[in-house]
C-alpha cells in the first residue's frame, strides 16, 4: 500500500463502501476502485499545493504588497535606509528615482527607488543634531 493510502485510509474505506452495493447490484468491485485510486493519487498533490499556497505564496504576496506601499508613500523628509545599508534623507523624489542627502557634509546620492529597503523612525525635525 502506498504511504498516503495507509494514512488517509480512503480506497480501503470508498471499497467497503462499494462492496455491499457492488453485491446487490451484482456488478464487481473493480469499478469502485479506480475511482479510489484517482482519489488517492490527486489529493496529496492538492494538499502539497494548499501547504504550499499558506506557508509560503500568500506570506509573500503580504509582504510584497507592504513594500510596494511603503515605496509608494515615501515623502520628501524620510529617512531611509537603502539595500546596501546607506542611510539617507530624501530630498527629492522624481518617477523611479530618489535623491538622498548622506552623512554629515549632505552630500547628495541618487538611487533607484527599488533600491530603498525601510523608513526610519526618526524625522529630521526631532533629531537634527543626531543626525547629521
Amino acid at each position: 500500500m502506498n504511504f498516503f493510502e495507509k494514512l488517509l485510509g480512503l480506497s480501503v474505506a470508498f471499497a467497503e463502501e462499494a462492496a455491499p452495493a457492488a453485491a446487490a447490484a451484482g456488478e464487481e468491485i473493480a469499478e469502485a476502485n479506480p475511482i479510489a485510486m484517482l482519489v488517492t493519487t490527486f489529493l496529496p498533490m492538492v494538499l502539497i499545493f494548499v501547504v504550499f499556497y499558506f506557508m509560503l505564496i500568500r506570506p509573500q504576496r503580504k509582504k510584497d504588497k507592504k513594500v510596494k506601499q511603503m515605496l509608494d508613500n515615501l515623502q520628501v523628509s524620510d529617512r531611509v535606509c537603502t539595500i546596501g545599508g546607506i542611510y539617507g534623507t530624501i530630498t527629492q523624489i522624481k518617477d523611479d528615482t530618489i535623491t538622498l542627502s548622506v552623512g554629515n557634509q549632505n552630500m547628495t546620492m541618487v538611487v533607484a527607488r527599488w533600491a530603498i529597503r525601510s523608513v526610519e523612525e526618526v524625522s529630521i525635525e526631532n533629531d537634527s543634531e543626531a543626525l547629521n
